[in-house]
């Protein structure tokens, strides 16, 4: 059994070994631990989150989050990762599976 705590430490350690310009979706975070899911993932980064890299996990369509675009677009800039228009992450080429 899993505690809110230790999740909530799981899911940052994920996000801070994401490389940049790469980036997982809320599901694929919880899919690779193996508990939780996509909501509880957005949990923790909304409440524990602002000192990992936060914008390298998207929602599964690719959009960026909404009310942080400005901010994540500038760091998928500068971190080179593939874009799709002017709103979302290409995740096919951008999706890291944590390996």
């Amino acid at each position: 059994m899993w505690r809110v705590e230790d999740f909530g430490e799981l899911v940052l350690q994920v996000v801070e070994r994401i490389p940049p310009g790469r980036v997982m979706t809320y599901g694929d975070v919880a899919e690779y631990l193996g508990v939780g899911g996509p909501r509880q993932v957005g949990r923790v980064l909304a409440t524990q989150g602002g000192g990992v890299p936060w914008w390298r996990v998207i929602r599964a369509d690719g959009k960026m989050l909404p009310g942080h675009e400005r901010r994540a677009r500038e760091q998928y800039l500068k971190e080179g990762t593939p874009l799709r228009g002017e709103d979302r992450v290409d995740l096919r080429n951008a999706r890291w599976d944590g390996s």
